[in-house]
């Protein structure tokens, strides 16, 4: 008599298997989620809104685009994957930094949960055109998250830059650099000095290894080691940017020979004085030599000189 399907034998082996495949199942979970008893909660996230709770979809950072005096707004997502509350706080970080305003500085985020956290970013009025980069800084359970923020100032951008205070003092020439403008330059200068016997120095324009925020001003020296040991001086920056910014401005110096030769230094220019003095007095007599001369009544047509008539008084005698 034939034996039936041995049901019973294969029952224990299937719940063997489904008891296995649980076991593999429970071994592989997360630590961050399976992490249930007291203490810090780990694993925790910070993201710009908008994408899923396991960053599919995530932007990269929160951008924003607006003019000088606007008002932007987004929201920052924190998630908790842990079986325990978790509280951040979180402010605004970077040179945006100051711009930030949170719905609320803490929040406390429960387990197994994502809170998205709105914010605004408030343009200030005297705000420069162009790229601003910033951070929203979340710190809780001692860590700490940073989410990328970048903002596009909108608006016309005005580039304008001046040279002051020139002076020239030796073998240095003094100067400073101010950015009147609202954009970031990067200026060139070039240097031009004429003395008494022609020109001195000639330096085309070269940029200078700095940039120069708006509203900066920073002073700065030219060296010119080859300066003249007696001269009279005038030296003339300028100055250009991008943008069309450009300006100029100038110094003048007088440079005597140091104390071993001050004597021969003043005698030469005494001696130089002296030639000039005469050369121009005896400009002068010459002038007014010419002038007598131009200006003297010629004799007329009828009237002989004096010798002629008394000539002629003393043939008449004589007849």
């Amino acid at each position: 008599m034939p034996q039936s399907t041995p049901y019973v034998h294969r029952r224990p082996f299937a719940l063997a298997v489904l008891f296995g495949a649980l076991l593999l199942s429970l071994l592989v979970v997360p630590p961050a989620a399976a992490d249930d008893g007291p203490g810090t909660p780990a694993g925790w996230t910070a993201r710009p809104a908008g994408g899923g709770s396991a960053g599919e979809d995530a932007r990269p950072y929160v951008y924003l685009e607006g003019t000088p005096g606007t008002v932007l707004q987004d929201r920052v997502s924190v998630t908790n994957p842990a079986r325990t509350p978790l509280t951040v706080r979180l402010r605004g970080d970077g040179p945006a930094g100051p711009w930030f305003r949170f719905a609320a500085d803490t929040v406390t985020v429960p387990a197994r949960t994502r809170a998205d956290v709105p914010f605004a970013l408030a343009v200030p009025r005297d705000a420069v055109p162009g790229g601003v980069a910033g951070e929203i800084l979340t710190v809780g359970g001692g860590e700490e998250r940073r989410v990328p923020v970048r903002v596009r100032v909108g608006g016309p951008t005005l580039a304008a830059l001046t040279v002051e205070d020139v002076e020239v003092s030796g073998r240095t020439i003094r100067y400073a650099l101010v950015n009147r403008g609202n954009a970031p330059l990067r200026p060139w200068l070039s240097v031009r000095a004429e003395g008494a016997f022609g020109t001195l120095l000639d330096r085309q324009a070269r940029p200078l290894p700095l940039e120069l925020a708006p509203g900066r001003r920073v002073e700065l020296t030219e060296p010119w080691p080859d300066a003249p040991a007696l001269d009279s001086v005038t030296v003339r920056l300028r100055v250009t940017a991008e943008g069309g910014a450009r300006d100029e401005a100038a110094a003048s110096a007088a440079y005597v020979p140091p104390a071993p030769v001050t004597g021969a230094g003043l005698l030469a220019l005494a001696f130089l004085a002296v030639l000039g003095a005469r050369a121009y007095r005896r400009g002068r007599w010459r002038t007014g030599t010419s002038a007598a001369a131009a200006t003297a009544p010629a004799p007329g047509p009828d009237k002989q000189p004096a010798e002629e008539e008394r000539h002629l008084e003393t043939a008449g005698a004589e007849s």
